[in-house]
């Protein structure tokens, strides 16, 4: 298994400076990225988001260094210092993203204040199945880090140690693989990495299925739209 990097001062520092304080707006978005990702992978998002007036938070953490306990403290309350002052505060996360999420908001002792939409791009809801096929195998620690070895199916794994979700989730699946090697372990239609049905959560509030790979999914013009229409009703455009 990767051995650890602690988590030190000047670790934080780095973090810090990878956010860009946005100039802040009536309404605040975070974006979390995935495993293995950066902040870079949310770039055209952040930019789209904030020509249509959003402040936006575009997280950098790092991903593969602690476990998504760890990680949800590392990278979510210093987001949502850079939200003060917003009416409210959304969330747009890509894959592990989402559970850092789920963990944070589940482990609050009081609900987030202005907590508005969260869009779950994605999520491993449910775990993977690729993850209980390949964390056994050499250089998977490696390359994703004691997190992704949390993300499995197994009743414990930590997604599914979370409980229902009781705030506004809208999750965006895809159905389309660029990893047919992937797919082959994940029962049912899938994104390439996580399965569609493993991608719903209990109490989610509305659930669309799109033409997407996993990986990219957070580039695609039709998720932008879906995600805006989120932002702003509540829930996907179905038409």
């Amino acid at each position: 298994m990767k051995l650890l990097r602690p988590f030190s001062l000047s670790a934080a520092a780095a973090l810090s400076l990878n956010m860009a304080t946005p100039a802040l707006g009536a309404e605040c978005v975070v974006l979390l990225h995935g495993l293995a990702r950066s902040s870079s992978s949310f770039l055209v998002m952040e930019w789209r988001l904030r020509k249509l007036g959003y402040a936006v938070v575009n997280v950098d953490y790092p991903s593969t260094d602690a476990t998504i306990e760890e990680l949800a403290q590392m990278a979510i309350p210093s987001a949502i210092t850079q939200c003060a002052g917003a009416s409210r505060v959304h969330f747009v996360t890509h894959s592990m993203g989402g559970i850092l999420l789920r963990h944070y908001l589940a482990e609050r002792p009081t609900p987030l204040e202005k907590l508005g939409h969260v869009i779950m791009l994605g999520p491993p809801n449910k775990g993977s199945e690729v993850v209980d096929q390949l964390a056994d195998i050499p250089g998977f620690g490696f390359v994703n880090g004691v997190a992704g070895n949390q993300l499995g199916t197994a009743p414990d794994s930590v997604p599914n140690s979370l409980g229902p979700v009781d705030y506004s989730v809208g999750i965006v699946a895809g159905n389309q693989s660029i990893s047919p090697y992937f797919s082959f372990m994940i029962d049912g239609p899938d994104d390439g990495k996580v399965g569609v049905e493993r991608t719903k959560v209990a109490g989610m509030t509305d659930h669309i299925i799109l033409p997407v790979t996993h990986t990219f999914m957070m580039n695609n013009p039709a998720v932008f739209d879906q995600v805006v229409h989120y932002l702003d009703q509540g829930r996907f455009d179905h038409k």
